[in-house]
């Protein structure tokens, strides 16, 4: 391995260094969006669950517990420590399931938690839009109460068009997110330090003994306020999904320079007005704000809380993408929408099913507060089982003994297991909803690959050698015609199903044969060095293995480029032909394949499914498609 010179290790640090401002930056609009509108609703929640008319102890106890919940849970957890357990720079529950699948234990285990946990993000990131956005339009019921009825045609009308434009790509206007959240953090601080100044004393909340005392006060009401201190944090799960994008150092400087202070401030104005004789009645977060000032504040909120819709939307598309690249999702149309980079991209079926459910919540929910006893119940499962996995990970990956990594994972599971049961008891009240939706999610991923598996295992019931297969054609004189063939494969070491078919219908073969397999790593990204395996198995004919990692795209053409610069593989490829099997999927008429539930929905996928073409970048005027029955 070569050693990078001193000097240049320096430059490469200074640089890093000047970035990092811009980077934290534009990490705010980015990574901040969700745990940064919190505080239009989860204070007002919390109040509401302890009664109409809270106390000092509980209100110093409430905001007692809002403090120690963000810094244990975000800062500790996932600032701190999350973001140590990345697969080459990428986080997030299903990067965390590829990164220890790696090492080969407890994989059925790790797959489940890590595929439950994707699920549930789907679930509640249909939920943070509508909730986000309507307790930003609320503040009008203050402004100006004639506006009232027009508060969720106006959220629903917002919802529409922030959906309408993602195929058009954010890219333009994701530049203006950092200095846009940058504002708002300001802005709610400001108000925050206004709201102190009524009741400085409200910062004796930052001892923890007053969310003790009323966490332990007031029984079982106490434990279920939980459920409701619990939305101050449900933006940390997705703040350690987006650490891919700028790396640790931006996001840990952005918390604590400027959200986690931030919040605190706005937290603790909230309590002070509250401890000050403000009533609870309406949005406390708008009552810190100067009445002139009041609808440039609720234009701000509306922006700020349609770009934390952005990144929940822009998160979903990713974890798409990763999904189908490790094998649980069908094929899906992706677009990539602009060439800087590579997370601004587009999943259209994605978009427009998350775009209908959302409505549907915003319309059918009508108020934020409604919508408050349906949020938090998939986010605080999917931080639970995220906890497990960093346990995993300590022992696995990190080397950490039995005892130090079952404290710290103990430390995770009992405060995360203590949110996820405060929030079971909204279930009833609509948060079954996300649950329901990540129960779908969960079930198309498990049928997508159990038929995916069962297709597999059918095709190597058949298989030929590849000597068999060259004697064969040899014997029967098989004409070989010029040009090049790329035949596509999932097998290791056999002849590809579709070259045998063609030769069986077309009686030739083209004078060079490529047989071509695609792996998708369980790491985010192939180095080039690493992407290709090239042996040749015959005269003129090479097995190319083909390595991508789950972040990115796969393109074919640009591989045969590679090959046809090596001296062993003399090819034009301006002459290439693509040869893909299409598996007609059909039931097996013995009875003994998948339960027929089971195989008529991943029928339906697979019909559904993008055309394998145009996953891999294939030019459709080279693409030749021979087409087959499969019993499953």
């Amino acid at each position: 391995m070569t050693a990078v010179p001193l000097d240049q290790t320096a430059k490469v640090k200074k640089a890093d260094e000047r970035r990092l401002p811009l980077m934290s930056l534009a990490a705010l609009g980015i990574v901040f969006g969700d745990l940064g509108t919190s505080p239009l609703y989860t204070f007002k929640t919390i109040l509401d669950m302890t009664g109409k008319s809270p106390d000092a102890s509980v209100i110093l106890g409430a905001l007692s517990l809002v403090f120690w919940t963000l810094f244990f849970i975000t800062t500790i957890k996932y600032v701190l420590f999350a973001m140590r357990a990345d697969n080459d720079g990428e986080g997030g529950i299903l990067a965390l399931m590829s990164l220890l699948s790696v090492q080969g234990k407890h994989r059925p285990t790790v797959v489940a938690i890590g595929l439950i946990g994707a699920a549930l993000i789907y679930g509640d990131g249909a939920i943070t839009p509508a909730i986000s956005v309507l307790s930003a339009l609320e503040g009008v019921n203050m402004a100006t109460p004639a506006l009232q009825p027009y508060v969720v045609p106006a959220a629903a009308a917002i919802l529409f068009a922030l959906f309408a434009i993602q195929s058009q790509g954010t890219q333009k206007i994701g530049r203006a997110f950092g200095p846009v959240m940058l504002l708002w953090f300001v802005a709610i601080a400001v108000m925050g330090v206004r709201g102190i100044l009524y009741h400085p004393g409200v910062l004796a909340a930052l001892d923890p003994r007053y969310g003790l005392s009323y966490l332990f006060g007031h029984g079982w009401d106490g434990f279920l306020v939980l459920g409701g201190v619990f939305l101050c944090v449900t933006g940390a799960e997705a703040l350690y999904a987006d650490m891919g994008h700028f790396g640790r150092g931006p996001i840990r400087l952005s918390w604590f320079a400027i959200v986690f202070p931030s919040l605190m401030l706005n937290y603790a104005g909230q309590a002070a007005l509250v401890l000050d004789g403000a009533p609870t009645d309406g949005n406390i977060f708008y009552r810190l704000c100067p009445d002139y000032l009041m609808l440039p504040l609720i234009g701000l909120a509306t922006v700020a809380t349609i770009i934390a819709s952005q990144s929940i939307i822009t998160g979903a598309f990713s974890m798409t993408r990763q999904a189908i690249q490790l094998g649980w999702l069908p094929r899906m149309a992706i677009k990539q929408t602009s060439s800087e980079g590579y997370g601004q991209i587009y999943v259209g079926v994605v978009n427009f099913l998350l775009m209908i459910v959302t409505i549907a919540l915003t319309v059918g929910f009508g108020k934020s507060e409604n919508l408050a006893a349906a949020y938090g119940v998939a986010v605080s499962l999917t931080m639970l089982l995220t906890s497990v996995l960093l346990f995993l990970a300590m022992r696995d990956i990190w080397r950490w003994n039995i005892i130090l990594a079952g404290g710290v994972a103990a430390a995770f599971i009992v405060v995360d297991g203590a949110f996820f049961t405060a929030n079971l008891t909204k279930i009833a009240e609509g948060g079954y909803i996300p649950l329901l939706l990540a129960l779908v999610v969960y079930g198309l991923m498990w049928i997508w690959h159990s038929g995916v598996a069962a297709m597999n295992a059918r095709l190597a019931a058949s298989l030929t050698p590849i000597p068999e297969f060259l004697e064969k054609i040899g014997a029967e004189k098989v004409a070989r015609v010029p040009g090049t063939g790329v035949f596509l494969t999932r097998t290791a070491k056999h002849t590809p199903p579709v070259m045998l078919w063609h030769v069986e219908h077309n009686r030739a073969l083209h004078k060079h044969l490529f047989v071509l397999r695609l792996i998708v790593l369980p790491i985010p990204r192939t180095r080039d060095e690493d992407r290709l395996t090239l042996n040749q198995l015959g005269p003129n004919l090479w097995r190319v293995d083909v390595r991508y990692g789950f972040m990115e795209r796969p393109h074919i053409p640009h591989v045969m480029e590679q090959l046809a610069q090596t001296r062993s593989c003399t090819i034009d490829v301006d002459d290439v032909t693509y040869y893909v099997g299409h598996g007609t999927i059909i039931r097996r008429p013995d009875g003994k394949g998948l339960p027929a539930w089971q195989a008529n929905i991943f029928m339906i996928m697979e019909r559904n499914a993008a055309h394998i073409s145009d996953f891999l970048s294939l030019p459709s005027n080279q693409v030749v498609e021979i087409g087959r029955q499969i019993a499953i």
